[in-house]
């Protein structure tokens, strides 16, 4: 396991900031009106074109995030204005891309977790007291945990008829926002800022500097924080796994692995391999998060009936049980030790 202070800078510190940064913008900012050019071109009514621009629509979120991380870490070397107002517009264009996507891994998760609790040990569903639902003295006939089979069978099918009616919805919605995006003059003025990005790059004049001096810095920080947010987390024994509120800490975490991620592309030439699997595991606890969320808003649908209720009940606990999960996964394979209090 590697401290912080153990990670060697590329060999690309030996050149100035201007021909290190400059062309990892341009690449990326390529890489966008290339997506853009392939999501234009797939986008026919189609079922390989609909796979092709949603490809497309993810290529181009990708490039998104990495230009916009990159103004974020690096706006001293670049004109403040021309940065900041690009990034909060690439950030626009991001989120309005990624809900349409969201929705529907969302619901494919929840209709998966469904089947899959039809058959299997339940997770208890919280009631109102705070205890545990189908919590009985042992299993038998008549038994908590009998009537509960029973219940999650009937409520399980209408439970899933009513997460697949309101996402599929908020999906539809999400496609139209999106498309009315793409065609709207503010995303045609992000095109074309990107499109200049691609053969001009508008640097500060400490953009002539080492970049040793003047990328080492700024990248630094951004891991910094990082470290700082992750040793801020509580030991894990201290974590309600249904307390909803410490998911924003982590979600906070996962933006500042990015960032760094970028940073780190930047100044070595390639992502910091061990934190593959620390950002995998910040992925899965984002969409286990957000499925209990789903499932929670669900349960509060006016007249649903009681087995309904139920099974989102408990669907909504299994959810927030893979989010225990990934927050373990993530603490075992952090690879700064200094960085993680012991649980």
């Amino acid at each position: 396991m590697r401290r912080p202070d153990q990670q060697t800078p590329g060999t690309a510190t030996a050149l100035s900031a201007e021909a290190v940064l400059a062309p990892y913008l341009r690449a990326q900012a390529a890489d966008f009106l290339r997506s853009l050019r392939l999501h234009r071109e797939q986008s026919a009514p189609t079922d390989s074109g609909s796979r092709g621009a949603e490809e497309a629509a993810r290529a181009l979120r990708r490039s998104a995030r990495r230009i916009s991380g990159t103004l974020h870490t690096f706006k001293g070397l670049l004109d403040p204005g021309w940065a900041d107002q690009l990034r909060t517009e690439l950030a626009w264009l991001s989120g309005t891309l990624a809900r349409e996507h969201d929705c529907s891994t969302r619901l494919l998760r929840l209709l998966e977790a469904l089947h899959r609790l039809s058959g299997a040990h339940l997770p208890a569903a919280r009631t109102g007291t705070g205890k545990a639902a189908g919590s009985g003295t042992g299993p038998g006939p008549g038994s908590a945990t009998t009537t509960d089979r029973a219940a999650l069978d009937v409520g399980a099918a209408r439970a899933g008829a009513l997460l697949e009616r309101q996402l599929t919805l908020a999906r539809t919605r999400a496609h139209s926002a999106a498309l009315q995006a793409l065609g709207s003059s503010r995303f045609h003025a992000v095109a074309d800022s990107v499109a200049l990005l691609a053969s001009e790059v508008p640097l500060t004049g400490a953009a002539g500097a080492p970049a040793a001096e003047t990328l080492l810095g700024p990248s630094e920080h951004a891991r910094g924080r990082l470290l700082g947010a992750v040793a801020a987390l509580p030991p894990g024994e201290a974590a309600d796994v249904y307390n909803e509120a410490h998911d924003a800490h982590w979600h906070q975490i996962r933006l500042l692995l990015r960032l760094h991620r970028y940073a780190h592309e930047v100044v070595a030439g390639a992502p910091d391999p061990v934190l593959t699997g620390p950002e995998r595991a910040l992925d899965l606890h984002r969409e286990a998060s957000e499925a209990a969320s789903a499932a929670s808003a669900a349960a509060l649908t006016p007249r649903i009936a009681p087995a309904t209720a139920y099974a989102l009940g408990v669907l909504h606990a299994d959810q927030r049980h893979e989010v225990d999960a990934a927050r373990c996964v993530f603490r075992e394979t952090w690879p700064y030790a200094a960085a993680v209090p012991a649980p």
